[in-house]
């Protein structure tokens, strides 16, 4: 849900888990799953480029990720592949086209259907979110759209509370949590800084904004994303689930959430209510890719807001946020790429497309808050060897 490492690092679940949790997460290497799936549907393919990149989600497999799926586009045309396993209980391979949960990915999602409406007239980027939603959040009068899509807000993230419970991601993956009952835990942990003066990343913003979504459309949140983006973009294997179960082919997520040594917990079946508006979609690397170049196409907003979109509130070095996406570098010639990152409970996940919307690259792996170290570095590779002009 949280994506507040540096560039190249694990997104911030796994660093606030780590530091509430560390007893309960105990990180380390486990035994490489061999499997590695071989490059599917290939299009005009560059075989080196290819190559290396195959190469890289190899690796992560041998570092101790049990799957990775990835897809690749650029002007050579559409590149699948994946490598290990997506279920370690019948050793089924990891598919190119398997689903997979992709965490704070859903952001974006819920920032194109907020400022969708925004470009109907029915809310405003600078109105304060007390306007709509009247005693929500304490200083509602001065915490404005905007600084909810940018993090600018100083609410307190509702998460490092729920994380800091005995055994966290087995009491998240069993709980109960309304929109409001996140968002009063959040009240109850006192705002981080005043609005608009600094930045940090919460997904209690996108929880508020879930609920402004439900309350000027009458419709719940997932039927919103879903007649506003799914349906009209054909995204047939994107969804946002209302209940644990992840349906249809899919990548099983697994964290050693019991030590290194320990058989690994599985975490597919998770309950949304932790994270909803935050971070609760499914998707695959297909249909993550075909949603972001409609969106910087110009097909899902308006130029003007999609700028809006696409104006970065400088993070930390290399790193920035705009509203609902996140800008990295990645490249040597210091190129921005724009997109999200995702963490949950046993997937990690980053769709990143570069500016000029001509390479873009979707992978996630099934195994994220317990992976070693050494995955940092090896996904920071897959995404240079994906956007980076060699």
């Amino acid at each position: 849900m949280l994506t507040t490492a540096k560039p190249g690092h694990r997104t911030g679940v796994r660093l606030a888990t780590v530091l509430l949790a560390a007893a309960a997460l105990t990180g380390g290497t486990c035994p490489a799953f061999a499997q590695s799936g071989a490059a599917e549907a290939v299009v005009r393919s560059d075989t080196a480029d290819r190559a290396a990149v195959q190469h890289a989600l190899d690796e992560a497999v041998a570092e101790g990720v049990p799957g990775v799926v990835a897809e690749l586009r650029d002007g050579r045309g559409v590149w699948r592949a994946a490598g290990g396993t997506a279920d370690l209980a019948d050793g089924q391979r990891a598919r190119a086209e398997d689903r997979f949960r992709i965490g704070s990915v859903t952001k974006t999602f819920v920032a194109t259907v907020v400022l969708q409406l925004v470009a109907e007239g029915r809310i405003g980027l600078d109105d304060p979110i007390e306007q709509d939603l009247p005693g929500l959040v304490p200083n509602g009068r001065n915490i404005t759209v905007r600084q909810l899509l940018s993090h600018t807000s100083g609410l307190a993230d509702y998460l490092t509370k729920v994380l800091a419970q005995p055994d966290p991601l087995r009491s998240a993956q069993a709980a109960t949590y309304t929109p409001r009952e996140l968002v009063a835990i959040s009240s109850g942990l006192g705002p981080r800084f005043a609005p608009g003066t600094s930045w940090a990343y919460s997904n209690t913003n996108y929880v508020v904004l879930g609920l402004l979504v439900e309350h000027i459309t009458g419709h719940r949140l997932d039927q919103e994303i879903a007649r506003r983006i799914v349906r009209p973009l054909h995204l047939g294997d994107t969804s946002f689930p209302t209940t644990a179960e992840l349906p249809g082919p899919h990548m099983h997520g697994y964290e050693w959430a019991d030590g290194p040594t320990a058989p690994p917990v599985d975490l597919t079946t998770f309950n949304p209510n932790a994270v909803w508006g935050a971070g609760t979609m499914i998707s695959t690397a297909d249909d993550l890719n075909r949603f972001y170049r409609a969106l910087f196409d110009g097909r899902l907003l308006p130029a003007d807001l999609l700028k809006e979109m696409r104006t970065p509130h400088p993070v930390d070095t290399g790193r920035a946020y705009g509203l609902g996406l996140e800008s990295r570098t990645y490249c040597a010639d210091g190129t921005p790429v724009w997109g999200h990152s995702g963490s949950v409970a046993g997937y990690e996940t980053f769709s990143f497309t570069t500016a000029d919307g001509r390479r873009q690259i979707t992978f996630s792996l099934n195994r994220n808050l317990t992976a070693g170290p050494r995955g940092d570095d090896t996904i920071t590779r897959i995404l240079t060897l994906g956007l980076c002009s060699r």
